[in-house]
This record gives structure tokens, C-alpha cells and sequence, in this order.
């Protein structure tokens, strides 16, 4: 059989290796002791009963293939071989690079091993518990949902968020879908201070217990006892440092067909690629389809498929029963119908049952 390495366990990378198990030796790379659906981390951070349930095991994920809690360091150029940390190297026909990005806690766990990241998210909770008022810097999307959860956690805490943006939630979205989140933000009592940033950082880390107070470069002075950097991607393609097809932000250039530009047998997913598309789970799924389809086809033959960028749409949860939804095509949804699609259950459904589990923990 041929073989197919799976360099990452997230999203599209689940994904892809689930679909190819029948049809290929599939050897994921991980490693994190088990999958984070980080779509939940947030709700994680303020709710200790979730904080079990956004980790779930690889463990019945694949039936023939088999899983190396390792990273990938390094892809030949002909992609006849992959070098991991460990100093092993494995051949491969086929290579999916579905790595990711690294983001700050709490929207990413930043420590592997799932104690660890458990304890993380417990201390990061305690600290947003103990404080009379927190600061957010970045009013992207992990910057409102965090919003969202701790006021609806902690409605009587003060919550403040800074962005040198203009405006809330950068990207392709309409005004009207801008103005339904700052009205839902506003009857929260969130400030937000945007078109401006922060003198100086905070004396205290991100996550950490601890009274400050900071001056905005418009003059505004904030008091809070936590904050937590909202911004931040990185790709995590650093085994691809010098290649041509890798771009001064990280990111990786892919053909049409999802390869990696220069390699045929090379492909990649997810917050990896450079395409014009919001980095978000939804992608990496469509993205991981294509990628397994083809693949599939060069192993047993029929056309490759072409990948199409989804058109903009997002659907943003402000809390349990808050938050806004736009879809190209459908227009804007408001808090009661965001909460139906996305607000109670974070999608953990159909990664509970990807990876073969019987109930969400």
C-alpha cells in the first residue's frame, strides 16, 4: 500500500487521515497526547466542565494506520522522506502538511501533553475568577468570543477591549454585521477602545493574576487584574524554512489542486495554505476533502479535484445564547439563530464522532 505521512493532528488532519485509512498505510504525526477542539477553548476557560470535554483521543481514530506523538522537522525535497524530532525518519509516498498555527493561550493550548494543558486553562480561569475587570488586546473573533464567555460567565465583570483597528472583526464582512456585534458588545457594558493600542504591555504575563494599569496611545487609562493577548497566528511550517513555496508570513503556496507549489506529491491544509479564506475549522475540513480525494485518485487512479475557497462567512458566538452569523448569499443572523448553529454544543459533535468516541467527555 502507499504510504501517506499526516503531519498534524488537528482539523484537516484528522480528517484526512480518517479518509485515506482504507486505501493507504497512514502514519499521523502528533504531538499533543490528544486532540484539542480548539473551537471550545474559550468556553473551556470559563466553564470547568468543558475543560475535559475539548480533549478527545486519538487512540480510535484509525483501524490499519497508527499515530507517532512526534513533529515533523524536516520534508525532502522529493518527499521520499520525513524527519521528525526524534531523529526518525520515515518514507513516504505522499505527504499532507497539516501543522497549523500557534496562537496565544487561551484560544490555543501552548504545552502538548494534556495535563499540562488542563492546568493551564485551570490557573488562566482562576485569574479571569479573582479579577474585577479584564483586558482583551485584539477585537478579532478569539478577542469577542472570549468577550462573549466571560461576560456570560462573569456578568458583572468589566471587560475592555484594545484594537488599532477601526473597527471590530477585521475581514470581508458588511457593516450591518459589524454594527449587530458592537450592539450585542454594548449591552454587555464592554468598552472597546479601537483605533488605538497600548503604550507599553502590560508588568504582568498574559493569563497571570496581577493588578496593572496601562495607557492607550489615545490617552486612555485601563485598570484590570488579567489580560490576554488576542492576536497573534503563526504557521507552524518551520521544517519548510528556505523552500521557495513558503512566504515571508509562513504560510505555504499550493496549487489549485492543493499541492505544495514544486512538489507534486507534497500537500498541504489548513492555517498553512496561502489562499484568500478565513483560517477556521470549516476550511480545513472542505480543504482536508479535496486533499484526501486526491490523493486517493493518484493512488488508484481518476482525475484530480480542484479546491474552491469557500466565499466569507462566519458564525460568532457572544456566550451561550449571544453572538452573530454571516453567510455570503444568506445575509446576517443575530444572537438566537447563531446560538442555535453554534452557541451550545461549539461543534464538538462531529469531532467526537470523527474520532470514534462514544460521547464527548
Amino acid at each position: 500500500m502507499a504510504r501517506v505521512v499526516v503531519a498534524g493532528g488537528g482539523y484537516g488532519g484528522i480528517a484526512v487521515a480518517k479518509a485515506l485509512d482504507d486505501v493507504a498505510e497512514v502514519v499521523l504525526v502528533e504531538p499533543r497526547e490528544e486532540f484539542v477542539h480548539h473551537n471550545a477553548a474559550l468556553r473551556a476557560l470559563v466553564d470547568p466542565e468543558w475543560t475535559d470535554r475539548i480533549f478527545l483521543p486519538y487512540e480510535n481514530l484509525l483501524r490499519h494506520g497508527r499515530i507517532l506523538r512526534d513533529h515533523v522537522v524536516q520534508v525532502g525535497d522529493s518527499c521520499g522522506e520525513v524527519t521528525l524530532s526524534s531523529g526518525e525518519r520515515v518514507v513516504a509516498d505522499y505527504v499532507v502538511l497539516a501543522t497549523g498555527s500557534a496562537y496565544p493561550l487561551p484560544a490555543k493550548m501552548d504545552v502538548f501533553g494534556t495535563t499540562a494543558a488542563k492546568g493551564r486553562l485551570h490557573a488562566a480561569r482562576e485569574a479571569v475568577a479573582e479579577a474585577d475587570a479584564v483586558l482583551l488586546l485584539g477585537a478579532g473573533p478569539v478577542g469577542l468570543e472570549l468577550t462573549g464567555e466571560i461576560k456570560d460567565r462573569w456578568p458583572d465583570k468589566a471587560v475592555t477591549i484594545v484594537d488599532p483597528a477601526a473597527d471590530v472583526l477585521g475581514g470581508q464582512y458588511p457593516d450591518e454585521f459589524r454594527a449587530e456585534l458592537r450592539r450585542q458588545l454594548d449591552a454587555l457594558g464592554v468598552t472597546l477602545l479601537l483605533g488605538t493600542s497600548l503604550t507599553e504591555d502590560p508588568v504582568s504575563q498574559a493569563g497571570q493574576s496581577k493588578a496593572f494599569t496601562v495607557t492607550t496611545r489615545s490617552g486612555h487609562r485601563v485598570s484590570a487584574g488579567v489580560w490576554f493577548r488576542c492576536f497573534g497566528v503563526a504557521p507552524a511550517s518551520g521544517y519548510f524554512s528556505g523552500s521557495p513555496a513558503r512566504t515571508t508570513a509562513g504560510t505555504l503556496r499550493v496549487t489549485p489542486h492543493l499541492r505544495v507549489a514544486g512538489h507534486e506529491r507534497v500537500f498541504a491544509l489548513g492555517d498553512l495554505v496561502d489562499l484568500p479564506e478565513a483560517k477556521m475549522a470549516r476550511a480545513a475540513g472542505m480543504q482536508a476533502d479535496v486533499v484526501a480525494a486526491n490523493i486517493r485518485a493518484l493512488i488508484e487512479g481518476g482525475p484530480l479535484t480542484v479546491y474552491s475557497p469557500a466565499s466569507p462567512g462566519i458564525s460568532l458566538p457572544l456566550g451561550v445564547r449571544g453572538g452573530a452569523t454571516y453567510q455570503e448569499g444568506i445575509g446576517v443572523l443575530g444572537a438566537e439563530r447563531t446560538a442555535e448553529l453554534k452557541g451550545g454544543d461549539l461543534r464538538t459533535a462531529p469531532y467526537v464522532e470523527l474520532l470514534g468516541q462514544t460521547r464527548d467527555r
